[in-house]
């Protein structure tokens, strides 16, 4: 069968261009947001070679704001996102018994649209200037920018931010409606909970950011005055729209993280989740009131006393879930019997690294104590305690735990662990200090400082650390390259003792995962089958044929067209004075109306050919799936 067939590299490259299985769409996320995932720390190293001595001249302070703009930017929605949509991709159709996702065509559609968003965005450092007005784009500063930077950024965020929004509904669908007969919601993996949440919290905030960067391209590139306030606009509406996105956005990112350090305790602790309905209803709780606490981030702006005390109320309580959750998995872990893996390493290590994050965020919660450390470096110290301490933890916990799921081997223990205590001795020694840059009155987003005020050592201190996390990620990398030429394979439940549905398959997974679907019989239904049966997944229905999507080279062609009517459309219309510049711009980049109407026409005639192709996809017949099932015995 397919699953089984050996191919050439160019037919490999053609099946995951076309691909719609959402295990291979796993792959490319997992590929491209590692490469962004390096390239934003190559920005991170950058600036902390920047700050390790005073007075230094290593970059401009022009090249600094915009190395600081795509670091975030890079790090927040091309690295740390697609990571956990790798995952998701990865693990939670097989956790809830599916073959596929809802709609495997928009699973490749958004893949693509990030993808070539964020090679947009960066391209813009070969094309005139990165963006440079922070990773936040405040209108006051970014329509003052000059040059096309924040225009790569509004349209670059605009395409990937489409692919994102495609997949939280994706996601949405495919846990609503394609759980196997059993898996009631109370009987879901915590990993496929918070996908659940995340996602539903990915449907309902990045509307606003979308409208928000849509003004944006308008004030900049048309001439309209939405947040020209010497026009009638409102700067600060940028804030909002931006924040209503980005407090749920620390959560869509966060949330799986909890999910993944879920699945890996219990397992490694060879005990049950502690807990577990409270864990679920924290977990609602958390998506819930994420929207209820934007404005933290604008306490200085001068919103008042009454909306003030309302968003720190609102701070302050979302800890309670929080707090809910670090207490359950201390009592998972509490009197089992703890194997010391790379996986639950990073979890274990993870609860006081994300505690600390945590408490240095309810202190922000106080209007006055934020309004005094807001712009220092205080704040930089609190935001990476809760992303790398918690989301990136993750990514290299979930990147052992999952690795043999998703390549068939197992990755190197003795590296994992170089490589885990190397990042958390770096990560500490990185952000830590930076509690007492911030409190000693060291501003954020500068590009250096004099002498003699005692930022000196501590900086030093804070780029040592830093070194020896990019130390950890290259041998990390190391690991992956070495395992995948040499590893040995391994075949399912690689760990042993796994619990959840995606460990009762063969390795590798066939394409339509499970030949019948299965019968969830209990919560960590493999685990049930385990204790209480003969270990194997009894099956909710009889061995038929089955039907699957066909692959389609649509999805890329469709996000390749929004690539190209970018640059059109950014050449063609760059400029306050919409119909000044718009002729002048005609006359000076005549190609650029052209190239706006040929990427336009690309997409457009794919949605086409997608819309009038008769594509009924195929059908695996039921003595192909019993000649697969034999070969894996």
């Amino acid at each position: 069968m397919s699953t089984q067939s050996k191919k050439g590299f160019g037919s490999t490259v053609w099946d995951f261009l076309t691909t719609v299985d959402h295990k291979k769409i796993a792959i490319l996320y997992l590929i491209a947001g590692g490469l962004f995932f390096a390239v934003g720390g190559i920005e991170a190293m950058l600036i902390r070679i920047q700050l390790i001595v005073p007075e230094n001249d290593f970059v401009s302070a022009g090249l600094f704001n915009e190395i600081i703009t795509m670091h975030g930017t890079t790090m927040i929605f091309l690295a740390a996102m697609p990571l956990l949509f790798g995952y998701m991709n990865a693990v939670v159709p097989l956790q809830i018994g599916a073959r596929d996702v809802a709609f495997p065509f928009l699973n490749a559609l958004g893949f693509w649209l990030f993808f070539f968003g964020g090679v947009f965005l960066n391209l813009s450092w070969v094309l005139g200037g990165a963006p440079d007005a922070g990773w936040t784009s405040y209108a006051s500063l970014a329509l003052e920018s000059a040059g096309h930077g924040i225009n790569f950024y509004a349209l670059g965020l605009q395409i990937s931010g489409a692919g994102t929004l495609i997949a939280g509904i994706n996601f949405v669908a495919t846990i609503v409606n394609m759980r196997a007969p059993g898996m009631t919601y109370m009987r879901m993996p915590l990993m496929t909970w918070t996908t659940f949440v995340a996602s539903t919290l990915i449907v309902f905030a990045f509307p606003p950011l979308t409208i928000g960067i849509f003004l944006l391209i308008f004030d900049r590139m048309f001439g309209t005055s939405f947040f020209v306030a010497s026009q009638g606009g409102n700067t600060i509406i940028w804030e909002h729209l931006f924040w209503i996105f980005g407090h749920p956005e620390v959560y869509i990112l966060v949330l799986p993280a909890f999910g993944i350090f879920s699945e890996i305790i219990p397992v490694f602790a060879r005990k049950r989740l502690f807990g577990y309905s409270a864990m679920v209803f924290a977990t609602v709780l958390i998506g819930f009131l994420g929207f209820m606490v934007w404005a933290h981030h604008m306490f200085t702006v001068g919103l008042g006393p009454v909306a003030n005390a309302i968003f720190a109320v609102a701070t302050m309580a979302i800890a309670v879930p929080t707090g809910v959750k670090i207490f359950n998995w201390l009592l998972t872990v509490w009197g089992g019997s703890v194997e010391f893996t790379t996986p639950m390493l990073y979890a274990l290590f993870f609860i006081p690294s994300f505690v600390m994050g945590g408490v240095t965020g309810v202190m922000q919660a106080s209007a006055p104590a934020d309004y005094q450390l807001h712009d220092s470096y205080f704040i930089v110290a609190h935001f990476h305690y809760v992303i790398v301490g918690g989301v990136v933890f993750a990514l290299l916990a979930g990147l052992h735990y999952w690795f043999p799921l998703i390549a068939g081997k197992m990755l190197s223990e003795k590296l994992g662990k170089i490589t885990f205590w190397l990042f958390f001795i770096g990560f500490h020694l990185t952000f830590l200090i930076q509690h007492f840059l911030g409190l000693w009155g060291m501003p954020r987003r500068v590009f250096t400082y004099l002498p003699g005020q005692g930022y000196d050592i501590p900086n030093l201190v804070s780029s040592i650390g830093a070194l020896f996390m990019a130390v950890a990620v290259i041998i990390e990398v190391t690991n992956v390259v070495i395992t995948l030429i040499k590893g040995e394979k391994v075949g399912k439940d690689a760990w042993g003792d796994g619990r959840t549905l995606e460990w009762s398959l063969p390795i590798p997974t066939p394409h339509y995962n499970f030949a019948q679907t299965p019968l969830v019989r209990g919560l960590d239904a493999l685990w049930v089958e385990k204790t209480h049966g003969d270990g194997k997944i009894l099956p909710a229905e009889s061995l038929d044929e089955i039907h699957m999507p066909n692959n389609s080279f649509v999805p890329f062609m469709q996000a390749f067209g929004l690539f190209v009517a970018s640059f059109g459309a950014m050449y063609f219309a760059d400029g306050k004075e919409w119909a000044l510049d718009a002729v002048k711009d005609l006359n000076e980049k005549p190609w650029a109306v052209y190239v706006l109407i040929l990427g336009l026409a690309i997409t457009a005639g794919s949605m086409i050919v997608r819309s009038l192709k008769d594509d009924h996809g195929h059908h695996i017949s039921k003595e192909e799936l019993l000649e697969y099932e034999r070969g894996e015995r």
